[in-house]
């Protein structure tokens, strides 16, 4: 019997493979992602004066809110990265390079139009003429003031060609596009802390979570094969193992959601991560809905984790806003998790906790294999007294098998394509058409690092395959 099911889970792991390798190799579209390409369709000019979504710019459905100014001497221009791409002409009237200064969603949406306006216009670059300001030239909650923003044109300059412009910018992934004036098309994305394609929904990293034994860890210091409180379908409090992380940022900066009980626990979580939600009092936990964490108000239950070891409902009694650095989303074998004592999903996006439990199926599968050869050690799989002193500090080892877990779940996979420029490892070997150590007024454009997203592949690929296949309506907005 042992060994049938050994064949069983080595089909299926085969299947995982063929799949998960077809998909990368299908991936030669243009820009920094990868999997299956979009639909072919034809391609219509934008017409003059109109924009993309029909919504505000600062609606929470385009590009958000404006977050207050960057200047050199704020902490948030850490955040921005300079963009060196040499297919993409920088106006720069400044004279200062403030125009390639952007957040990292901007420059990725940027140098991905970069390359379909070269595609649509053989000889013709991407020319930006406005990016981020620091001199005062818009209206106060104008998304340039945090490279959020640029103002594009074509190279030759054609206004003939503009309505096609922002049409590429749409396809581009720029998460506001407004054709408004006939010199120039402007273009706008999201934070880079809200935004769900790269980021996921994740918890803070001074989360708790109960761990075996009794004890407590916080998110920061949680690793691959610890055993946190779960709920299981049955309803059972059980202890369920953590697979891996599936965001792991120790420094980038979010807004979450807190959500406060009648009886003290305080959850914090993005707003698109799932959390059980019932409008009404109910005892059963079936009747609790996996809903987005933007979807709860005062009034609505959540399930927590009594003093006395039982489930219980609890009362919202507010719901707030707090930032914070760090942002972490352990993936468990059940699914689901008690964080500060308040049951959550491990998924978000999709607002469908059964159907992300079973798209991750294969990884699950997959990482059990990996267990059963790599053997799954002592930590996790029983309590010590080392294991206690550890909960309140993050470990600084792991055993191999974690290890394997954590290389493996951090990977970068490009694929290759049509005019693709690599824009960080190698930037300097290609991109040295700009003066290198030139320090600006304060802020030297070499000083501002590029950031490492690290969402597992899995979680994108799944993504990339729900926008393809699923009801846009069942993404968060």
């Amino acid at each position: 019997m042992k060994v049938s099911s050994w064949w069983v889970s080595l089909a299926w792991l085969g299947l995982l493979a063929i799949f998960t390798w077809s998909s990368m190799v299908q991936g030669c579209g243009p820009g920094p992602g990868y999997g299956f390409r979009h639909r072919s369709r034809k391609l219509t000019p934008m017409p003059y004066k109109t924009y993309f979504p029909k919504l505000s710019e600062n609606n929470l459905g385009a590009s958000g809110r404006s977050e207050g100014k960057i200047t050199r001497n704020s902490e948030r221009f850490n955040e921005l990265v300079c963009n060196y791409n040499p297919d993409i002409i920088f106006k720069d009237e400044e004279k200062t390079l403030a125009d390639r200064f952007m957040t990292k969603r901007c420059k990725d949406c940027l140098n991905k139009l970069a390359i379909a306006v070269m595609n649509h216009w053989p000889g013709t670059r991407l020319r930006v003429t406005e990016a981020w300001d620091e001199d005062g030239h818009h209206p106060p909650d104008s998304l340039h003031y945090e490279g959020r923003a640029v103002d594009i044109t074509t190279s030759d300059r054609v206004l003939d060609k503009y309505g096609m412009l922002a049409q590429l910018a749409v396809e581009a992934g720029f998460d506001f596009v407004y054709y408004e004036s006939k010199h120039h098309v402007h273009c706008s994305v999201k934070a880079d802390h809200s935004v769900a394609v790269e980021k996921g929904g994740c918890f803070p990293a001074w989360a708790r979570v109960s761990v075996a034994g009794g004890g407590q860890k916080t998110l920061a210091s949680l690793e691959p094969g610890d055993r946190v409180l779960a709920l299981s379908e049955s309803g059972h409090v059980v202890l369920s193992r953590v697979l891996l992380l599936l965001h792991q940022d120790h420094e980038s900066r979010s807004t979450f959601l807190v959500l406060t009980t009648q009886d003290g626990h305080r959850l914090a979580l993005t707003p698109h991560h799932l959390v059980f939600l019932a409008p009404h009092y109910k005892l059963h936990h079936s009747e609790y809905q996996a809903r987005f964490a933007s979807r709860a108000k005062r009034g609505d239950y959540v399930l927590v984790h009594g003093a006395d070891g039982r489930l219980q409902p609890s009362r919202i009694v507010s719901v707030s806003q707090e930032e914070g650095v760090g942002v972490y989303a352990p993936l468990t074998e059940h699914g689901t998790l008690f964080v500060d004592g308040v049951l959550a999903s491990s998924y978000a996006l999709l607002e469908d906790h059964r159907l992300a439990h079973w798209a991750f199926g294969p990884l699950r599968l997959l990482l059990s294999v990996i267990q059963l050869v790599w053997g799954e050690g002592t930590q996790g799989a029983q309590v010590t007294e080392a294991e206690r002193e550890h909960t309140e500090t993050p470990p600084s080892h792991c055993n191999t098998h974690q290890k394997s877990l954590r290389v493996w779940g951090n990977q970068n996979l490009s694929s290759p394509g049509v005019y693709v420029n690599t824009n960080t490892s190698d930037r300097q070997s290609h991109w040295t058409s700009v003066p290198r150590n030139r320090d600006i007024e304060g802020g030297n454009c070499d000083a501002v690092p590029d950031k490492v997203l690290r969402v597992h592949w899995y979680a994108r690929l799944l993504h990339r395959l729900g926008q393809i296949c699923l009801d846009p309506e069942t993404f968060h907005p």
